[in-house]
């Protein structure tokens, strides 16, 4: 008798264990994806959205470039093509934000590790200080890893439309000219297809913490999709 009852109670607790494992199975496919939203110029603040583009609802994307990095080596589209990234807009004089955020860039730098599919990509936004040689001095007094980093120098107009109808990161809307100055603490993440998926204050450690998260978010959506 207390062996039919051993055997029943070893089938109670199987059952049980199956019971759970089968209940969170259900409950984890019933959650919903987590994605990030796809920012078009219509979504944005229209202080930081040139005028001519500020009805664009959808397929907004990153305008190809052509830039010169510390090596002196041509970056364009190519380079980050496939690759999520965060693009970022400073200057290596700048005594105020710049530091701030270089510092959490390297920060950001460290936490991806050896991770080939993110992407680092800061634009000098005076182009003309910055030279190559100047942008290899700041890469190494910093610890830029250039394997994945690239800041980037070249014509200022072209990096001043590219904040501001690409990137849609800076409020002043300067034609490139010499006595121009942008400056923005945004750091703007950008997905495989060129879309922005989202926006950080790169002064802020908390939206380090959230770039990193939301990273996470993007790599799953494209593992689901099985990118």
């Amino acid at each position: 008798m207390r062996s039919f009852f051993a055997k029943f109670q070893i089938f109670g607790i199987v059952l049980l264990v199956l019971s759970v494992i089968i209940i969170y199975l259900f409950y984890n496919a019933l959650q919903p994806v987590k994605l990030l939203p796809v920012y078009s110029p219509a979504m944005v603040n229209s202080e930081l959205v040139a005028e001519e583009i500020q009805h664009v609802r959808k397929y907004h994307t990153i305008a190809d470039f052509s830039l010169t990095n510390q090596n002196g080596e041509t970056i364009t589209q190519e380079d980050y093509k496939g690759k999520i990234y965060i693009a970022d807009f400073f200057f290596t004089t700048c005594p105020t934000i710049c530091p701030i955020m270089t510092k959490n860039m390297v920060d950001l730098q460290k936490a991806l590790g050896k991770d080939s599919d993110v992407m680092l990509l800061s634009h000098s936004v005076t182009p003309e200080i910055d030279s190559v040689t100047q942008l290899k001095k700041y890469a190494i007094e910093k610890g830029v890893d250039d394997r994945n980093w690239n800041l980037v120098t070249g014509d200022k107009k072209q990096i001043y439309e590219l904040a501001r109808k690409s990137y849609l990161a800076v409020k002043t809307d300067g034609d490139g000219g010499p006595f121009d100055m942008i400056h923005t603490e945004n750091f703007i993440l950008v997905d495989k297809d060129k879309r922005i998926r989202g926006f950080y204050d790169g002064t802020k450690k908390e939206d380090m913490d959230k770039i990193m998260g939301d990273i996470e978010i993007l790599k799953n959506s494209y593992d689901e999709l099985g990118n």
